[in-house]
């Protein structure tokens, strides 16, 4: 079930099919069978970030990866998979790794439903 949401910043509008590649490509990381990535994509305008002290540079500019799994793994393997799932979007969406940022949220098993059903 990984849902995953995306804020892109310095890119307000979303090229057609940036979604349906990043979900893709994160279906083939996890061997998710067809329709159980789901993929939202938001953008923010450059001008709508900052960091401290810094002077940011167009290919530098980070994106924000929240992934919210049923039961999301733990340990050795959650490295792994924010290793991998971490290069995937970074070639899906022409950035470097370096600058995708990947947020566990809390197991939603017992607080997702999708259609009125309860994840467990």
């Amino acid at each position: 079930m990984p849902l995953l949401d995306l804020l892109l910043v310095g890119t307000p509008d979303i090229a057609p099919g940036l979604a349906r590649a990043v979900a893709d490509a994160v279906a083939d990381a996890l061997q998710a069978p067809p329709g159980r990535v789901w993929v939202r994509v938001q953008g923010l305008p450059v001008q709508a970030y900052a960091e401290n002290h810094s002077v940011l540079d167009a290919e530098g500019l980070p994106v924000f990866v929240t992934l919210l799994h049923a039961q999301p793994p733990e340990g050795e393997a959650r490295t792994q998979e924010a290793q991998r799932l971490t290069t995937v979007i970074a070639a899906a969406l022409g950035r470097p790794a370096a600058c995708v940022h990947l947020a566990y949220a809390p197991a939603g098993a017992g607080r997702q439903a999708f259609g009125g059903h309860l994840v467990v």
